[in-house]
């Protein structure tokens, strides 16, 4: 579909490594099912289509956690099962389809103009530059970060539990603060399902909203001119 979807056949559809979350636009509760090691992508669009069941949608929009490239799975995911890249997700939902990195479609959704930096504090780290609706999912959580672990493994699911929730909360700061200044971003966004751990904010973050994954989702039908 060439042209912007209609505003209620839009369904947006973020995976992540514990859940697989979707909603149609105009709907209010967006509807879950779990998601994990064992998630292959023909058990999650059966899984979204059978979730979705009295929705009518046109167009899909898919958060995919991993690398995406000119819409379509560059990796395999980490924390799912193998099978995503090459999978044709057009023909398996019987629709278009419009694919991108989950990070950076809740930063798309959360985006307010300006150098925005998105940080996604949840199973794993997800990360996204914007600049002027310019796009770019950034690979930073695997990255080298302190005492031979990753970045990744400071801010992510494991980091927490490893660090307790004040060392945990003290590098997500750190980190905030060297990648804002690396980027010379104006803001960044701390999203994720773990953000709202945060009993107070770096410098120049706001608190994002895993809602805002379905926010990114719409906007791609809805608004031309988004390139990622």
């Amino acid at each position: 579909m060439a042209r912007a979807a209609r505003k209620s056949r839009i369904l947006a559809v973020d995976i992540g490594g514990t859940h697989v979350k979707i909603l149609v636009h105009g709907e209010r509760e967006a509807r879950k099912f779990a998601s994990g090691p064992q998630m292959t992508p023909r058990r999650m669009v059966r899984g979204v289509r059978d979730l979705a069941r009295g929705w009518r949608y046109e167009v899909v929009s898919i958060g995919y956690p991993g690398v995406v490239w000119h819409g379509r799975p560059f990796a395999e995911p980490a924390n799912l099962a193998h099978g995503w890249v090459g999978f044709d997700f057009r023909k398996a939902f019987g629709r278009p389809v419009r694919l991108i990195n989950d990070a950076a479609m809740q930063a798309i959704g959360s985006y307010r103009g300006g150098r925005m930096l998105f940080l996604g504090l949840g199973t794993g780290l997800g990360s996204a530059l914007i600049l002027d609706r310019l796009v770019e999912a950034t690979e930073l959580a695997h990255l080298p970060y302190k005492k031979g672990r990753t970045y990744e493994e400071y801010l992510g699911d494991r980091g927490l539990k490893r660090l307790g929730r004040s060392k945990w909360e003290r590098a997500v700061f750190d980190v905030t603060e060297r990648l804002r200044a690396a980027f010379e971003v104006d803001y960044v966004v701390l999203g994720g399902g773990n953000a709202r751990l945060l009993e107070s904010l770096p410098q120049d973050a706001t608190l994002g909203d895993n809602a805002n994954a379905f926010a990114g989702g719409f906007k791609l039908w809805l608004e031309p001119g988004w390139t990622a």
